[in-house]
């Protein structure tokens, strides 16, 4: 069932995502009244009524569109933690973050996007990043390659010898513990910043526009979209402990993503 639907018209996924956006969350950009606006579990972690509104738009069509299939949504699991174990179990599952970037999003910022991941028993196929306000989508199919707009995308190899430049956990969103682990990044061969939507991190990796990313958390929603975008247009992946990143948990945190395996390697070296 999943590899016809895979080898299939995929149009279908990119216009529900479009659809989604378009009813749930662009009339809202810099339209937000007050109470449309909740803090989860503090000031830094913000949920809106796009978010929400979002996840049930997409929760409908997505499962629509594939009989069988489940989702695992960032509102869902907060509002019931369960929802994460359908990423351990055999149906297919709709990995889902409505607005990633929500505090740009609140803030007036048009670097946000809708992340959209198609997964199998933890195995990443199929993948969707849309900035709706700066009109691009970003597609990826596992064993296919990264697209942009319709067009296909490298990430190509750094300069030898440039600084890297780096993304990394946002300190609002970071422990003691986790700033102290990207504290190797501190070092003159790389220029390291604090990352905004880690959507558009990812493919700004996958275009070659960033080095790397550097995370130190690991909802997937967050990173299945991104990681599958990387690697498909040439880059790679590693944690901490030196394995893939897993989207089901367990990982040696942090963890990079980079525009080719050598560069994945010394950033995870920095990080060691």
């Amino acid at each position: 069932m999943i590899d016809e639907f895979l080898t299939g018209d995929l149009s279908d996924v990119e216009e529900a995502v479009r659809k989604a956006a378009a009813a749930e969350i662009t009339p809202r950009f810099r339209q937000l009244a007050a109470h449309e606006i909740v803090e989860k579990s503090g000031p830094h972690d913000l949920v809106t009524i796009a978010d929400r509104s979002a996840e049930e738009h997409l929760t409908a069509s997505l499962t629509a569109l594939l009989p069988g299939s489940v989702v695992v949504g960032e509102e869902a699991v907060h509002a019931d933690p369960a929802v994460y174990e359908a990423l351990h179990g055999d149906a297919p599952v709709w990995i889902v973050d409505p607005v990633d970037g929500t505090r740009q999003f609140v803030h007036g910022d048009p670097a946000f996007c809708t992340l959209v991941a198609l997964a199998v028993r933890g195995e990443v196929l199929a993948s969707w990043t849309y900035a709706p306000v700066l009109d691009e989508m970003a597609t990826a199919v596992r064993g296919a390659g990264a697209m942009l707009n319709g067009a296909p995308i490298r990430a190509g190899s750094p300069i030898p010898g440039a600084v890297l430049e780096v993304a990394m956990s946002h300190p609002d969103y970071t422990t003691p513990d986790q700033k102290r682990a990207l504290l190797g990044l501190a070092v003159p061969s790389v220029h390291a910043r604090p990352c905004g939507s880690a959507g558009l991190e990812y493919l700004d990796v996958a275009r070659g526009d960033l080095d790397g990313v550097a995370f130190s958390w690991e909802h997937a929603w967050d990173h299945a979209a991104g990681l599958l975008l990387v690697t498909e247009a040439g880059g790679a992946h590693l944690t901490l402990a030196g394995d893939l990143f897993r989207i089901g948990g367990g990982n040696v945190l942090p963890f990079t993503a980079a525009r080719d395996e050598a560069t994945a390697h010394r950033i995870r070296d920095l990080l060691t």
